[in-house]
């Protein structure tokens, strides 16, 4: 049966230096106050609906900023899910952009304002379009890990889900596709377990000790980290990225994560007391090291508060598709087929 990983502090075997550790704080202090007023917009009537990754950033951080960023097959590809907004901010998306998908401005850069928050999409650094259906992406994976397969180098495939979306076939399809004998793909699938789906509870569901070791059948290496602890996570996806660039074969990564707001606004997205908590993680061992206070982390926090409503109240201000651009982006303007660009 799945479950978490314990409340742990950040790992004393494998420690990150000062300034890599406080770079993924930051990272991780930016994204919890960016969902928390996602939170607020949607419950103000200034989005339709809000899901998202508070539990996941000290994962996500560490898998934004291990990613080889850019375009092509030569760069990683990432067909993330709706909880990857920490992935994305690793990587250099800016904030304003998530506010601005939550309220369908015309300016989303995702969308321009077609779907809800969390559907981040980017060509230039290989972010393929985040679907609504869950796990979808795990069979979408596999083209673009096939194509890398071809064109040799170093770029691979990076693919996650949740621990209820590993009950799909497309889940299976993607351990079957990427073991194939001398067919195997560079492909990293990620399974962010935080031990739910929806309502139902990951303990009635699961009989094998992991989800990861469903990989063992197909050949396929796996391992399981702590996702609430950024230090742990991060040498989890660097060694798991090594073999997959050197290998050129899949890997299975399970992050035992938490999920801190529920579902999503559907399930009243109000903050659980009973599971693990990576900011309160970081943030105290940060301080035990004497790299950053907790003074200075609230100092921080609310310095980001501040910044976060200023971008806000910009959002509101930014104009909103018209009926006129419903059709935008539908039919294709030139034959990419043929080549033209």
């Amino acid at each position: 049966m799945s479950t978490p990983a314990p409340a742990s502090p950040v790992s004393a075997a494998a420690q990150l230096s000062k300034e890599r550790l406080l770079e993924i704080h930051d990272l991780m202090l930016e994204c919890r106050v960016l969902e928390e007023r996602l939170i607020r917009m949607q419950r103000q009537g200034e989005g339709y609906f809000w899901i998202g990754g508070p539990g996941e950033e000290a994962f996500n951080t560490c898998l934004g900023l291990l990613m080889k960023k850019g375009q092509g097959l030569d760069h990683d590809f990432l067909h993330g899910h709706y909880r990857s907004s920490a992935t994305l901010r690793a990587l250099g998306a800016p904030s304003i952009d998530a506010l601005r998908q939550m309220h369908n401005t015309k300016t989303d850069p995702y969308s321009e304002g077609r779907n809800f928050v969390g559907h981040f999409s980017k060509r230039e650094w290989n972010v393929v379009p985040i679907s609504s259906p869950i796990e979808v992406q795990f069979s979408v994976a596999i083209g673009t890990a096939r194509a890398q397969k071809r064109h040799g180098g170093t770029g691979i495939t990076i693919v996650q889900g949740g621990d209820a979306g590993t009950a799909e076939g497309d889940f299976a399809t993607c351990l079957i596709w990427s073991s194939r004998p001398d067919e195997e793909l560079p492909i990293l699938l990620i399974v962010a377990n935080n031990s739910w789906g929806i309502s139902t509870a990951g303990k009635t569901q699961h009989g094998e000790q992991n989800i990861s070791d469903r990989a063992a059948p197909f050949g396929i290496r796996n391992a399981v980290c702590d996702g609430n602890d950024p230090e742990a996570a991060w040498f989890a996806i660097r060694d798991a990225m090594d073999y997959v660039r050197s290998e050129r074969k899949p890997f299975v990564l399970q992050a035992n994560v938490s999920r801190l707001y529920g579902h999503s606004s559907s399930s009243g997205s109000n903050y659980v007391d009973d599971e693990v908590d990576c900011m309160e993680v970081v943030g105290r061992a940060l301080d035990r090291r004497g790299w950053r206070s907790l003074e200075e982390t609230k100092a921080k926090r609310d310095a980001l508060e501040l910044d976060m409503r200023g971008w806000y109240e910009q959002v509101l201000s930014e104009p909103k598709p018209v009926a006129s651009d419903a059709l935008d982006y539908v039919f294709a303007d030139k034959n990419y087929v043929a080549g033209e660009v």
